[in-house]
C-alpha cells in the first residue's frame, strides 16, 4: 500500500496530533481525497470555541495604496492651504467629532464605529508596509510572515464546507500578491472569491458539474497523484500543500451551503443598490454573507488610494463610493446582529503626506494614519489617539501594526504570542511585538 504525503505542515499544540495526511493508493476505492477532506472538516468542526473570544469572525477592509487621513477622518482646518486641502468638515452622530465633507453617510454611522487617529509606523514602501500591517510583523517586501488571515485559518482549521480565509476579489497586490500564508504553506492561503460586481457572478468551482465528468476528473487526479505526487512534494511544504489546497477549494465548496453563501444575487436589489453597484460595495456585501455563513476571516481588497497626483480629482470620485459601501456595511451588520460576533477593521498600509506635492497629490506617509473598528464589543463612537496640528505625527496613543494584529487575534481567542513551526523546524512567534488596544473595548 502506497502512502502519498499530501502535506507536511508543521505540528501545532492546538491542532490534531499530526498534520500529515495520507492518501493510501490501496484504499482509493473506499477513501478518496474528498472523503479525507470531509473527515478532517468534521473533526475541525468539533473543536470548542476559543476561550475569551469576543468574535467568531473578522472582516478586514484593506484600503490598498493608503487613504489620505487629512481628507477623510483627521482633517486639519487650521493648517496652511498646502496641508489642509480643499475639503471642509461636517458634524457626525458623535458629539464633537467632525470628518470630511465627502463622507456624509459615514458621518451618520460614526456612533457605531471606533475611530483610531493614531495608526503609526515608519515605512513608506507599499509592499513592505502592506505585509507589515497584514501580518503584524516587519519583514521584507516579499512576505516573510503569514498574514493574520492565514494564522486564523491555521488556528481555527477547516470546519464545514467553506474555507476559513477568503479574499474578495483577491489578495492585495501592487507588483505581486501580498497577504499570503508564508511558511504556513498553501493550505492556509486565502480562497479568492473574484469580483462579485460582475454580471452573473459565479465563484470558480462553485457551479454544478456533470456527475460523470466530476468522477472522471477525480479519477484522473487520483491516478496522477499515485504516479507522481509523492516524489514531487517530498520535503517541500509549499509545493506539498498547493495541490491539497486546490483540492479543498474544489471539493469543499461544491456544496449547497457554499453556493448559498456566495450567491449574492439572493440579496434584495434595494440592499445591493445601498451598498453601491461597484466592486467595493458588492465585495463588502459578500463579506457580510460569508461571515454569517461561517467564514472566519474575510479580506476585502479595496485598492486605488495611491494618489500621488491630482488627489482631489480622484477623491471626488473615490470617496462617495467609499462612503456608500462602508456605511452600508456598518448599518447592515448592525441591523442583522452580525456585529455581535464579527469584528470589522478598515485600514490601509499607511496615510498620506501632510504637504500636497507639486503634482497636486499626497505621497506615502507611514508616520500617521486613521483606522476604523466596529463590532465584537468595540466601543461605538470612540475616538482614540491624536496627531499634531499638521497631521504628520502621532502625539497621543500610537497604534502600531503589531497592536492591530494583536487585537484582531486576541478578539478571536487566538494567542498572539503562540509559536508556530516552520517547515525546517524553527519556532517563530505569531507576533514578536504589540499588545491589545484595550481602549477599544467596553
Amino acid at each position: 500500500m502506497l502512502d502519498i504525503v499530501l502535506s507536511r505542515a508543521p505540528e501545532s499544540g492546538c491542532s490534531a496530533p499530526t498534520r500529515r495526511n495520507f492518501l493510501r493508493a490501496g484504499a482509493l476505492a473506499g477513501l478518496s481525497l474528498p472523503t479525507l477532506l470531509r473527515a478532517e472538516a468534521s473533526a475541525a468542526n468539533k473543536k470548542q470555541p476559543a476561550k475569551g473570544a469576543r468574535a467568531k469572525s473578522v472582516v478586514l477592509v484593506f484600503l490598498g495604496g493608503g487613504i489620505s487621513h487629512h481628507d477623510t477622518f483627521d482633517l486639519k482646518p487650521d493648517a496652511p492651504d498646502d496641508i489642509r486641502g480643499k475639503y471642509g468638515s461636517i458634524s457626525t452622530s458623535v458629539s464633537g467629532l467632525r470628518i470630511g465633507e465627502q463622507l456624509p453617510l459615514m458621518a451618520r454611522a460614526m456612533d457605531r464605529i471606533a475611530l483610531v487617529r493614531s495608526g503609526a509606523h515608519n515605512n513608506d514602501h507599499h509592499e513592505t508596509a502592506t505585509n507589515w500591517v497584514l501580518s503584524g510583523r516587519f519583514g521584507t517586501p516579499f512576505g516573510d510572515y503569514p498574514a493574520v488571515g492565514a494564522v486564523v485559518a491555521h488556528e481555527t482549521g477547516f470546519a464545514g464546507t467553506l474555507p476559513p480565509y477568503v479574499a474578495v476579489p483577491r489578495n492585495p497586490s501592487f507588483t505581486w500578491e501580498l497577504g499570503k500564508s508564508a511558511f504556513l504553506g498553501g493550505r492556509y492561503e486565502s480562497f479568492k472569491a473574484g469580483d462579485p460586481n460582475t454580471a452573473n457572478y459565479k465563484v470558480q468551482d462553485l457551479t454544478a458539474a456533470d456527475p460523470d465528468a466530476k468522477k472522471a476528473a477525480r479519477r484522473d487526479t487520483l491516478l496522477k497523484a499515485v504516479d507522481g505526487l509523492a516524489k514531487r512534494v517530498e520535503g517541500n511544504d509549499q509545493i506539498a500543500t498547493y495541490d491539497e489546497f486546490h483540492a479543498r477549494a474544489r471539493e469543499m465548496v461544491l456544496s449547497t451551503e457554499a453556493r448559498s453563501a456566495f450567491s449574492i444575487d439572493r440579496e434584495p436589489e434595494k440592499l445591493r443598490d445601498r451598498y453601491g453597484r461597484t466592486t467595493a460595495g458588492q465585495s463588502m456585501l459578500l463579506a457580510r454573507r460569508l461571515v454569517e455563513s461561517g467564514v472566519r476571516f474575510v479580506t476585502v481588497n479595496y485598492g486605488g488610494w495611491d494618489h500621488h497626483g491630482k488627489i482631489f480629482e480622484s477623491l471626488d470620485k473615490k470617496l462617495p463610493e467609499f462612503d456608500r459601501a462602508v456605511s452600508a456595511l456598518v448599518e447592515d451588520m448592525t441591523a442583522r446582529g452580525t456585529f455581535e460576533n464579527t469584528l470589522l477593521v478598515v485600514m490601509g498600509e499607511f496615510g498620506r503626506t501632510p504637504k500636497i506635492n507639486k503634482d497636486a497629490g499626497r505621497d506615502h506617509w507611514g508616520h500617521a494614519g486613521s483606522l476604523l473598528f466596529a463590532g465584537a464589543g468595540v466601543k461605538p463612537g470612540l475616538v482614540l489617539g491624536k496627531t499634531d496640528k499638521h497631521g504628520a505625527y502621532t502625539t497621543q496613543r500610537p497604534v502600531s501594526p503589531a497592536d492591530v494584529a494583536y487585537t484582531i487575534l486576541d478578539s478571536l481567542g487566538i494567542d498572539p504570542r503562540k509559536s508556530l513551526t516552520t517547515p525546517d523546524g524553527r519556532p517563530i512567534e505569531v507576533l514578536d511585538q504589540g499588545d491589545c488596544v484595550k481602549e477599544l473595548f467596553e
